[in-house]
């Protein structure tokens, strides 16, 4: 992703879909993290196909389709052909890294600013859009620098492009999958079946948004149920009632964004307050906002509708009460599941929600852990296998904010660079 290729797909790339298309959703959200701007057409009977695009009948076409500011139209295409189209799908330069870094977000960006601008041979892997949990924000109003607030994907876009013009190797639309550590390296597969190989490594892999765990929750997975607070969405819910699950500052922001749109916001929190898990600043705006109600001790039990989401069930777990509201559009902001499975079998150490641990948490009697090669004790942020380091999210005990998680990115590069002379 270069600078010029965003400059030339600002307010030309069009996305043509059907309504509530789970695809057509998918693209949308991806290129809006991105910070891609795009034009939706809707497409909704034979006149709107012909008119926009010269086709006699919606049948002929596979939606959704993308057209390129050249003009190019890719048909029902994946993430990774849009990413590729964009030039943004790239091969690794180097056979070895001196650091590999697994995860975009704030964390991962920080982390390539400083180690690239070090002189350090960094790649950079993200298996989706840049920005992870963060990119998704609406607007982050609590981060030093920006006292109008900034958008969470301008936020990463803005990282990314420093870390490039330092010279960091960016790889989208890559998972590692499997991880070894041998020979003070860390060899890892990826999901297109290449490996990456580097002396030190980062994982900043950050966290999923939990499931609901309720029956037909895969049925209306993008079609009605979201992940996330689907900034892409709001301006499709115009005159709706809008629900928001989750009392953490991502779902409050959520709520106020949706609230510029919709007739109506609900946000359901399972607890009876939310001085608890939101900021003050926030608490004072969505209470202040007129169209934003908040049901505490409240979840959703139940989900209903065809080919949609038309409405869901909310239990009051205080009163014992059960109703079902009338909703096309729940958006699920809960806690988070760390994105840690590549690490079950190895040597690395994760608490029990599989977190990973580091530093003096790992210590027991004042003893490193059993396997532990190293004469020191594990440095701050390091893992239980020497030369690799969590930063973010995805560590045990770390703060769950944006300048937490780039402080950390940045400090772990520190320790990278200590390893590194350990082992020269």
């Amino acid at each position: 992703m270069t600078n010029e290729t965003t400059a030339q797909s600002a307010a030309k790339v069009r996305l043509y879909g059907l309504p509530n298309s789970a695809e057509a959703y998918e693209i949308r959200d991806f290129l809006n993290r991105s910070v891609v701007e795009f034009d939706w057409i809707e497409l909704t009977n034979d006149q709107d196909c012909d008119r926009e695009l010269g086709f006699s009948a919606l049948s002929d076409l596979r939606l959704p389709m993308v057209e390129f500011p050249d003009g190019t139209q890719l048909f029902s295409p994946s993430i990774r052909e849009i990413a590729q189209r964009l030039g943004w799908v790239t091969q690794p330069k180097f056979r070895k890294y001196d650091l590999s870094i697994y995860g975009a977000g704030p964390a991962g960006l920080s982390a390539a600013v400083y180690a690239a601008s070090e002189g350090l041979r960094t790649v950079l892997i993200e298996r989706h859009a840049v920005g992870g949990q963060a990119g998704t924000s609406s607007l982050i109003e609590n981060y030093m620098g920006f006292p109008k607030g900034i958008r969470g994907a301008d936020l990463a876009e803005r990282a990314r492009q420093q870390a490039v013009k330092f010279g960091i190797e960016l790889l989208l639309l890559r998972e590692g999958i499997k991880a070894e550590f041998k020979d003070n390296h860390i060899y890892v597969d990826l999901a297109d079946g290449s490996k990456m190989i580097a002396r030190t490594n980062i994982c900043a892999t950050g966290v999923e948004y939990r499931r609901l765990n309720v029956p037909d929750e895969d049925r209306f997975l993008n079609l009605g149920v979201f992940y996330g607070a689907g900034a892409s969405e709001a301006p499709m819910c115009r005159n709706e009632h809008v629900f928001v699950v989750g009392g953490g500052n991502s779902a409050g922001q959520a709520a106020l964004h949706f609230s510029r749109y919709a007739k109506q916001v609900t946000m359901l929190i399972r607890g009876s307050n939310l001085a608890a898990t939101l900021s003050q600043y926030l608490i004072h705006r969505i209470t202040s906002t007129p169209n934003i109600e908040v049901l505490f001790n409240a979840q959703v039990t139940g989900l209903d509708g065809d080919t949609i989401l038309r409405a869901i069930t909310i239990a009051d777990g205080q009163a014992g009460t059960v109703q079902r509201v009338d909703t096309q559009r729940l958006f699920v902001c809960i806690g988070g599941v760390p994105n840690t499975d590549w690490a079950k079998d190895t040597p690395i150490i994760r608490d029990d929600a599989g977190y990973l641990i580091t530093g003096s948490e790992l210590l027991k009697a004042g003893h490193p852990p059993a396997g532990w090669t190293c004469d020191r004790d594990p440095f701050f942020l390091e893992t239980s296998v020497p030369g690799s380091f969590a930063a973010g999210d995805v560590r045990h005990g770390s703060v769950k904010r944006v300048a937490s998680a780039v402080g950390e990115g940045a400090m772990a590069v520190t320790f990278v660079h200590q390893y590194l002379e350990e082992n020269r």
